[in-house]
């Protein structure tokens, strides 16, 4: 009893931090579609989302008119909010009316019986439907991941060109640096070479008149 009290109060404070998700439900009597954005001018990357699904909303549009949502078939798109519920919608219950339905068949019996034979089965037609939707949702979604792969390729390669363009100007900064260097080293031998030059002139005058500053001895005299 005492180890089970600890562990409920970290279940609490863990389900009490994880957050909840968003979870809404298709509206609506019909099958809606999704888009690659927040917009009816966006291309359809699914078609034929029954009602009654279950979504999990991951963002809204700013102007809250459109919501970015996961099915759990791995399914995303963009979806109008005014086709979500919070609450599953119920069913209506079919009418019992069994000779409703019965007259209904007759009815379709002899509108059936008054048109030509079809050459082709409706199961198949159906079918046939069913496989192009299949079809035409696989390529939508393909179509919108490669769309979100081309962003990320456009934004590399601004990317690329702005480090192209960094690099062009270091380059240049550095051509300016070895000139400057070049510059000071040529100035520093020419000015090396100046004061050899007046080292030479200064030693050669002092060679000239440094013997004429060092007075003459006097010969001695005889009358000395």
């Amino acid at each position: 009893m005492r180890l089970s009290v600890p562990l409920l109060l970290f279940s609490l404070l863990f389900s009490a931090a994880s957050p909840a998700q968003d979870i809404r439900y298709v509206s609506g009597e019909q099958n809606i579609s999704l888009r690659g954005g927040a917009g009816d001018d966006y291309p359809i990357v699914y078609r034929g989302i029954p009602p009654g699904t279950r979504l999990t909303v991951a963002r809204t549009s700013d102007d809250g008119l459109w919501a970015d949502i996961n099915a759990e078939n791995g399914i995303t798109g963009w979806i109008p909010t005014q086709n979500l519920v919070v609450e599953l919608p119920t069913q209506p219950n079919p009418s019992p009316a069994i000779p409703a339905a019965q007259e209904t068949e007759e009815i379709n019996a002899e509108m059936v019986s008054g048109l030509p034979a079809l050459t082709t089965d409706p199961a198949e037609l159906i079918n046939r439907i069913n496989t192009c939707d299949s079809e035409f949702n696989s390529i939508a979604q393909e179509l919108h991941q490669l769309k979100q792969i081309s962003g990320k390729t456009v934004q590399l390669d601004i990317d690329n060109r702005r480090l192209v363009e960094v690099t062009e100007n270091l380059r240049s900064e550095v051509e300016m640096l070895q000139a400057e260097n070049q510059r000071l080293q040529d100035r520093l031998e020419s000015e090396d070479f100046m004061n050899g030059a007046l080292a030479v002139l200064l030693g050669v005058i002092i060679a000239l008149i440094a013997p004429r500053l060092v007075p003459k001895r006097r010969k001695s005299s005889d009358w000395a």
